[in-house]
């Protein structure tokens, strides 16, 4: 019976620790070569750079179509004759042109191979032009199934927007459709009905009324932009703005909302310059002032698309008026927005490479909730709601996803990423420094893509900690770290379990009242001098356990 006893523990001991390396098997099981072309870099993407994009789009309401061509010009960066455009099912291209030459082009799913005819000349920097159009695919759920929404407002009108995040930008406009190069400015034009208003990313240069019945609205966007923070959003729009004093000099804030939302959309949107105040203190200067920011009504709960960020939630406080945490501190900012305008910096200034990466801009977006809170209520409303959104963590799979397919990590990059950047804030345990360190992030990085190791390694290099350990066990691991602990003969007894070999995080505690820090590794450590009998309690702003064993 003993031996019989030993072995089913040691079946469910391995079974542990190897539950997520068995889940990341059974994930990479599921890929195939479509998932391997929209998720890597290619050979045929690999070769050239984008430069810009010349977007144009005509959008239908009557029957659901959107027709139009992008320029893309790019620059050679070694001589390559076949190029990989993206554009999702079922649109369709129709012809593509270099140098007034129509090319041939073979598509596979979701991908077209385009074979050039020009000279592709190391340095060179060429255009070319891909038309399109179709019926592009119906959002399910936006903004997590998304696609284009086809809606009509309360008077009848139609209300239209995008939303591609993870999905991506090819199911509505041809692109390169790859986190990793962002193009460096945009033009957008988008053709409507003349009774309705299009609001996409950056400044409106013009307005053209067409005969037809139809106005062409004509944005720029200066700064880089990654292919789905560019967004379409067509409605029966109003509009109001303001000036913004803030730490790179003036912000025109503009707001885009349905006509019968004015009134409310006033009110409400009052947060924008609180958010913004809150969130320039912490990460620095909001990182689009050449393109402005626009607040945009959209007919979903909202998405964090560069400079025109949209909304749709219902003009109140929390999460379409509840409180993600549980704790009442939720309830006293708009979800919205200050979740999608944090992500100005974390997204699409701060842009992750590779979409296995996203908890680059998910926790700290996520984490940026709290600053807000601790700007205006102070730091113990902040922390109370970052513990309170533990609730929702699931420890089902590692935050970070499988690379080049393409791949999100769990959901767990929101709630649990937080409470990782909390729990690493307690360990600098200087709050001059942290904010240092989120500034530093955002002027480090600002306008890049980048990776997780990068992110780890300015951390580390910040912090002056090798954090590798830290951030194997919040980001690859789905175990939360315990500290078993016992008392004997005056000695305090301690070590990690639950996590990765080498996790040796210090961790503020408190013995019978008294605060002291000790840094536990996997192996026993001890404390002299302490009372058998005495009570230790793990400081609560850490994301782990405790656990008394009897030794």
């Amino acid at each position: 019976m003993r031996v019989f006893c030993f072995f089913i523990f040691f079946l469910l001991l391995f079974s542990n620790e190897t539950k997520a390396q068995q889940l990341l098997e059974r994930k990479i099981n599921q890929f195939d070569r479509q998932d391997s072309l929209r998720g890597s870099i290619t050979k045929e993407r690999a070769w050239w750079d984008l430069k810009q994009y010349r977007l144009t789009v005509k959008v239908n309401p009557l029957d659901s179509t959107i027709t139009g061509d992008n320029t893309i010009k790019y620059k050679v960066l070694q001589e390559h004759h076949v190029m990989q455009i993206d554009l999702q099912n079922p649109l369709e291209i129709s012809k593509i042109i270099q140098d007034k030459k129509e090319l041939k082009f073979d598509r596979e799913g979701n991908v077209y191979f385009v074979e050039l005819v020009a000279s592709q000349k190391k340095d060179a920097v060429k255009e070319l032009t891909v038309f399109y159009g179709g019926k592009p695919k119906v959002a399910i759920n936006p903004p997590w199934d998304g696609g284009i929404t086809w809606k009509k407002d309360s008077n009848g009108k139609p209300f239209i927007a995008s939303s591609c995040q993870g999905l991506g930008a090819s199911v509505w406009w041809p692109n390169k459709d790859h986190m990793y190069d962002e193009v460096d400015d945009m033009y957008i034009s988008v053709n409507v009905p003349d009774d309705l208003t299009d609001v996409s990313n950056g400044r409106l240069l013009s307005v053209k009324k067409h005969k037809n019945g139809t106005k062409t609205y004509n944005w720029y966007v200066t700064n880089p932009i990654n292919n789905y923070g560019v967004n379409i959003n067509v409605g029966d729009y109003v509009s109001f703005s303001e000036k913004y004093k803030g730490e790179k000099g003036t912000l025109d804030c503009s707001y885009y909302v349905l006509r019968d939302n004015l009134a409310k959309a006033k009110k409400q949107f009052q947060e924008v310059p609180r958010m913004l105040k809150a969130l320039e203190y912490w990460l620095g200067p909001y990182p689009f002032y050449e393109d402005g920011y626009k607040l945009v009504e959209a007919p979903y709960l909202g998405m964090e698309h560069q400079s025109s960020v949209t909304y749709g939630n219902g003009f109140q406080n929390g999460y379409l008026g509840g409180d993600l945490s549980g704790t009442g501190w939720g309830l006293k900012f708009d979800f919205i927005i200050v979740h999608e305008s944090a992500h100005e910096w974390f997204a699409n200034s701060i842009t992750n490479k590779d979409i296995a990466d996203m908890w680059i801009h998910e926790s700290f977006t996520n984490y940026s909730e709290s600053l807000f809170l601790e700007y205006y209520y102070g730091k113990e409303a902040a922390y109370t709601y970052l513990r309170g959104l533990r609730k929702n963590i699931l420890n089902d799979k590692p935050i970070i996803g499988n690379y080049d397919v393409n791949d999100e990590g769990s959901s767990d990059m929101y709630y649990k990423g937080s409470n990782m950047l909390h729990t690493l804030r307690q360990i600098v345990n200087d709050d001059t420094k942290w904010r240092s360190i989120l500034r530093g992030l955002n002027s480090t990085f600002y306008h890049q893509t980048v990776t997780t190791k990068q992110i780890e390694d300015y951390l580390s290099q910040e912090t002056e900690m090798d954090l590798n350990p830290f951030f194997n066990q919040y980001l690859r691991d789905i175990r939360i770290p315990k500290l078993e602990y016992y008392f004997k003969n005056n000695d305090l007894v301690y070590r990690w379990i639950n996590c990765v070999p080498e996790f040796n995080m210090p961790v503020k505690i408190s013995i019978n009242g008294e605060e002291k820090w000790i840094k536990p590794q996997t192996n026993w450590k001890s404390e002299t001098n302490i009372a058998e009998n005495s009570k230790l309690l793990i400081e609560a702003n850490f994301y782990v356990l405790g656990v008394n064993s009897t030794q």
